[in-house]
C-alpha cells in the first residue's frame, strides 16, 4: 500500500513538473474538524486560503457526540437533534465567510460518534488527505482532539497535522497560508 501511494505521489509530481494536469483525484485536501469555537473556525478559514494557494480542497467534519443515556428516547433523540442543528448552524456560517473570501465550497460531513475515533476512522479511510487542520485556544486547554493527535500516538497517522493558533488575525492567516 505505502509503495503505491509513493509511486503515485511520483507519477503526479512528474506530471505537475512538465505541465500535464493533475487528476483531480490526487487534489490536496485539508480535512477540517469543527465546531462551534472561534479557533475552529480560524482554522477553517486557514484551511481554506491553504487550499487556494495550493489547488486543493477543503472538506469539513463535524462530529455529534452521542448523549448519554436518557430514560425515554424522545428526549435524547430531540437533544442529539438540537445539538446536531447547532453544529450545522456554526458550520454554515463559517462557511459563508469562506466561499465569499477564498472562493471554494468545502464539502461539509457531519457524522456521529467520540471525536477522535471518528476522525481517525475517516482520516483512514481517505488517501487524499494531505492535513488534518485543527485549531487550538488561545490561551488554556489547547482542546481535546489537538491534545489527542499531538499526543503519543501522533506518529500513527496516515497524514501531518496542522495545529492553528485560535488567536491569529487574518493578516496573519494570509502570511503564513
Amino acid at each position: 500500500m505505502r509503495v503505491k501511494a509513493v509511486l503515485s505521489l511520483l507519477a503526479c509530481r512528474s506530471r505537475f513538473a512538465h505541465g500535464e494536469p493533475v487528476d483531480q483525484q490526487q487534489t490536496r485536501t485539508y480535512l477540517v474538524v469543527i465546531d462551534d469555537s472561534p479557533e475552529a473556525r480560524v482554522a477553517l478559514r486557514f484551511a481554506a486560503r491553504r487550499a487556494v494557494k495550493t489547488g486543493g480542497a477543503v472538506e469539513v467534519l463535524a462530529v455529534v457526540e452521542p448523549q448519554d443515556f436518557v430514560q425515554w428516547g424522545g428526549v435524547q433523540a430531540a437533544i442529539e437533534e438540537e445539538q446536531r442543528l447547532r453544529i450545522e448552524a456554526s458550520i454554515t456560517a463559517s462557511l459563508g465567510e469562506i466561499v465569499d473570501a477564498a472562493g471554494i465550497e468545502p464539502n461539509i460531513m457531519v457524522r456521529e460518534g467520540e471525536p477522535v475515533s471518528v476522525v481517525r476512522a475517516f482520516i483512514g479511510t481517505r488517501d487524499d488527505i494531505a492535513a488534518l487542520v485543527l485549531g487550538a485556544s488561545p490561551s488554556g486547554d489547547p482542546g481535546p482532539l489537538v491534545k489527542d493527535f499531538t499526543g503519543t500516538d501522533a506518529g500513527k497517522l496516515p497524514c501531518p497535522v496542522m495545529i492553528i493558533p485560535g488567536s491569529l488575525s487574518d493578516e496573519r492567516l494570509e502570511q503564513l497560508s
